[in-house]
């Protein structure tokens, strides 16, 4: 080394070098720190630039002034009377392979899911960038994390020279174990403080080094945070990086990234974990003919399956005794999946994984509705709904009115409208629902256990106006879809069913009991007759249970029955309940039609004569109660015409129609009326 005097305070300067680890100086005197710079002054007393709690670089005895300007610089003025350099140790070289971070240990009875793993497989082949990036993206507890965990393995197994592991729910996270690994690979020294610093230096290790590696980042959730910490193509080729998350933005697929999609188990990958987990618990005599009833309850996902099956093996529980507790509505979702049922270490329970990034939606615009949203979706059928049911307009007033912030008041109806579509998209972004435009009047879907944790977290002075709010909308769309329509109608009467099972006596008190006549004769109408006799018979059970035995919706309902058994081939069945009920006729202002003409099976009727007696009947009542102009009466007239027809007799059908207006057609159009009242005026006016 050599030094530089100027007269009697000559200054010199060491050249940084990473070799150069401590010094020893005696003779000098005063130096002055400047930068990162070490410098002592005086006999024995510490250097003023040496960190707290840690031995100074470079000690010095008797000096005058000096400056040290670069860092890891040493300044000394005066005579130099003896200098010791001294070396520190070199660093090891690293053991390759080398793996950092915990990699999970892959699950009991863990599936290998063949179908997703060719697509995984599938994507990196077919991708072109150099470094491949992939995500698998799905919902909370269908598996994205055990999938990785096993290329994680399979990687350590074929000898990649470097596997890292990333928990990248925060950023900071991600930084921090970027910043240890640089540490490890050597690309950084690792002082403390320069956690950014040192993970730029192991990101650009990754791009440039000819060793293979994996890197999982695993539950990314600030995907727009991350985005400079994802690591760039790799120049030497061997290098790929796997993420999963439950977000599902455009922003994914940018970069160079390949999305795979990760749903739930199919039926037989379920029926295979369950029966494996009891096996290697030597408990398959909890096993029966209800296994595939417990894994389609829990919707198939693999987190649920696994808690079920440690439910079961912990308290001796065979599946149909499960499946019984799993249905009883009373019972919550934390009993029958309890923490202590997470045998493999997930870490959270199954509502909260569920649910884990609702609250993060919630503060996204459309601020404030993402719980809302979800809550009314909750209600509704797993297997999904029209998109159109977030443009109706009772669900867009109830969105309206859990906005938080301001609101315009000039908002037009299609920004309302526009915002019930954002925030399903929102939703479907966060992983919470699934929004597949693909999947036709089935498009908006939300995982049976999402609903029903939802529904375990709504407030109970909430569900009215979420019931409400549910049963308006449906009978919107209703009316928009024409009967034709087949497959859009049994949608309907599939979220119709949903709404009623979870709401129960709520949907009557809210007034949306008529909703369930409409499902009821769209069964009876496509000729669903087995299906619609027990639909009827437990409707009409209900509605004397609340409304009475003689009140007018228990005999409409009790009617409608009648006619499900005329089209069940039980006719006298149906001619017994239309005699039992008649004479509570007049009582019934609001009936729309009597069940003969409906059912249009009145010539096949056991006693033809007498059931056109009771049309009659029922024409002349309610002519006299409520005048000939009202709508129940005309619709009596056109139903005792229609019965004319059917039993052979022309003239008298076309007298009864002779007395109806040029307008009666349109007045005789009530819920179900329409292909009676179109049938008769393209009869009626052939005849005239």
């Amino acid at each position: 080394m050599k030094w530089r005097r100027t007269g009697q305070s000559p200054s010199s300067h060491a050249s940084k070098g990473n070799s150069v680890r401590s010094a020893s100086v005696k003779g000098s005197s005063d130096p002055i720190p400047a930068d990162d710079g070490a410098a002592e002054k005086g006999p024995h007393e510490p250097a003023t630039s040496a960190a707290p709690g840690t031995e100074p670089a470079v000690h010095l005895e008797r000096s005058g002034n000096a400056s040290a300007s670069a860092a890891q610089a040493v300044a000394i003025s005066g005579h130099v009377g003896h200098l010791t350099v001294s070396q520190s140790p070199p660093r090891a070289p690293v053991q390759w392979p080398l793996r950092l971070g915990s990699v999970p240990p892959l699950a009991s009875a863990f599936q290998d899911r063949t179908e997703v793993r060719d697509q995984i497989d599938q994507a990196r082949v077919s991708h072109d960038t150099v470094v491949l990036s992939q995500v698998l993206a799905g919902g909370g507890g269908v598996g994205k994390t055990q999938l990785a965990a096993v290329y994680a393995h399979q990687s350590l197994a074929a000898g990649v020279e470097l596997v890292v592991w990333v928990d990248a729910s925060e950023t900071e996270q991600v930084i921090a174990r970027y910043a240890q690994a640089a540490y490890w690979v050597q690309a950084a020294e690792g002082p403390a403080g320069k956690a950014e610093q040192d993970a730029r230096a192991f990101l650009q290790w990754l791009a440039t080094t000819s060793r293979s590696w994996l890197l999982v980042l695993d539950d990314v959730t600030d995907l727009e945070g991350l985005q400079p910490w994802w690591p760039p193509p790799s120049s030497g080729g061997g290098g790929r990086v796997l993420a999963t998350t439950r977000r599902h933005d455009a922003l994914l697929s940018g970069g160079g990234r390949a999305v795979v999609n990760i749903d739930t188990y199919n039926a037989e990958e379920a029926d295979t974990y369950l029966s494996e987990r009891l096996r290697v618990a030597n408990a398959v005599h909890l096993l029966d003919a209800q296994a595939g009833k417990v894994a389609e309850a829990l919707g198939y996902l693999p987190l649920a399956l696994a808690h079920a099956a440690a439910y079961m093996v912990n308290e001796d529980v065979p599946c149909t005794d499960y499946l019984h507790r799993f249905n009883d509505s009373t019972v919550r979702m934390s009993a029958l999946l309890p923490r202590q049922a997470d045998t493999e270490g997930y870490g959270r329970r199954v509502a909260a994984a569920l649910m884990l990034s609702l609250d993060i939606a919630q503060q996204c615009e459309p601020v404030g509705l993402a719980i809302p949203a979800l809550r009314l979706a909750s209600v509704l059928d797993p297997a999904g709904h029209p998109r159109s049911f977030w443009t109706s307009e009772a669900a867009t007033r109830y969105l309206s009115a859990h906005r938080l912030g301001p609101i315009s008041a000039a908002r037009s109806s299609d920004d309302v409208q526009a915002e019930g579509r954002s925030v399903i998209r929102l939703l479907h972004r966060y992983g919470l629902l699934i929004d597949d435009a693909q999947a036709g009047p089935r498009a908006v879907r939300v995982h049976a256990l999402t609903a029903r944790a939802v529904r375990e977290h709504t407030p109970s002075d909430a569900l009215p106006d979420i019931v409400k709010t549910a049963a308006d909308a449906l009978a919107e769309l209703w009316w928009t879809v024409p009967p034709i329509y087949r497959e859009e109608r049994a949608v309907l009467r599939t979220n119709i069913d949903s709404l009623d099972g979870h709401a129960g006596d709520l949907l009557w008190e809210v007034e949306g009991h008529h909703l369930l006549r409409w499902a009821g004769r769209s069964l009876t109408g496509y000729g669903l007759a087995t299906a619609a006799v027990h639909y009827w018979q437990q409707l009409t059970a209900t509605s004397e249970r609340l409304l009475g035995r003689t009140h007018p919706h228990t005999l409409a309902v009790r009617r409608d029955l009648a006619v499900a058994y005329f089209r069940a081939d039980n006719p006298k069945q149906g001619f017994a309940m239309l005699q039992e009920d008649f004479h509570h006729q007049e009582h019934v202002l609001s009936l729309a039609r009597p069940t003969a003409g409906e059912a249009g099976t009145t010539s096949q009727l056991e006693g033809t004569g007498t059931a056109i007696e009771l049309l009659e009947d029922t024409l002349a009542a309610r002519e006299r109660l409520l005048g000939p102009e009202d709508p129940a009466a005309l619709n009596a007239r056109v139903q005792l015409a229609l019965a004319y027809r059917h039993a052979g007799m022309t003239k008298n059908a076309t007298l009864t129609l002779s007395a109806l207006t040029t307008d009666t057609p349109q007045r005789t159009r009530q819920p179900g009326q329409r292909a009676p009242a179109h049938r008769l005026q393209r009869w009626w006016e052939r005849k005239r």
